[in-house]
């Protein structure tokens, strides 16, 4: 069993063929799905896929890049959410100076609303950051001396300064499809240091598609593709990886129940 902890299934290139992306998903192993908010506006189409599968997740958000335009200063807006039986995290939000598609002050404002959600409801926060390595860090070590909170930084490809700081605070780590690229060598020596109880697969979706799927649109059924790579980077095998992950992702996601369990 694999579980696929980050993707957009109601993004174009997924949306298309929602019941065939994720019938592919099952074939593959993949049978637990969060499906990541990133807008507000969008949000009830982002649940509507959540509520039509079982074992597909949501996550409630505003993305770094909408931030200019839907960003939030308090967390009430996620929270009245947040008691539906399908929405298990909070977010994306964070901070991404990459692209810079909203004021940075506005990205800090709303990441910060969102950390005060996760707090407050007890649900993960999924933590975006992209070229804001040492403001992500300092953020999460502020906020975290204010008030615990538990939380995944997605699709990591950061440094390793980011990454120890933020697995010293108890956060995990999103694996994906990154890791399988010819030329992440240094991102493979950081994972491979990385507490493994920490360490979460998955695909963002439609987003950069795993080696030998590269270049296509990514689906969750490519889960199993990061899973064989980060096998080799760990010195295990596939199997121990899907345990180890999946076992990760219910302790983190505590919402959530694998496909024919009850859920919290």
């Amino acid at each position: 069993m694999l579980v696929d902890s980050h993707c957009h299934l109601d993004y174009p290139g997924l949306a298309e063929d929602e019941a065939g992306v994720v019938a592919r998903a099952r074939a593959a192993g993949v049978t637990v799905m969060q499906t990541i908010g990133t807008r507000l506006s969008a949000f009830q189409q982002t649940l509507a896929v959540a509520e039509r599968h079982e074992g597909v997740w949501c996550s409630v958000g505003v993305h770094p890049h909408e931030a200019g335009r839907e960003g939030i200063d308090e967390p009430g807006p996620l929270l009245r959410w947040t008691g539906h039986p399908k929405v298990i995290g909070i977010g994306e939000s964070g901070l991404d100076y990459f692209y810079d598609h909203a004021p940075r002050d506005r990205q800090a404002a709303s990441f910060r609303a969102h950390i005060a959600a996760s707090r407050q409801s007890g649900l993960p926060l999924v933590i975006h950051t992209r070229d804001a390595d040492d403001d992500m860090a300092t953020m999460l070590e502020q906020e975290m001396a204010r008030g615990p909170f538990a939380g995944v930084v997605h699709c990591y490809s950061s440094g390793r300064q980011l990454g120890e700081r933020a697995t010293a605070l108890g956060l995990h780590l999103g694996i994906g499809g990154i890791l399988t690229f010819r030329r992440s060598d240094e991102l493979r020596a950081i994972v491979a240091d990385m507490p493994r109880q920490l360490l979460l697969l998955e695909t963002d979706s439609p987003y950069l598609a795993p080696v030998p799927k590269r270049g296509r649109t990514n689906e969750p059924a490519y889960t199993a593709f990061v899973a064989r790579v980060l096998a080799d980077v760990l010195g295990t095998d596939v199997e121990d990886v899907a345990a180890l992950t999946t076992g990760n992702f219910f302790r983190l996601f505590r919402k959530a129940a694998p496909v024919g369990a009850v859920a919290a």
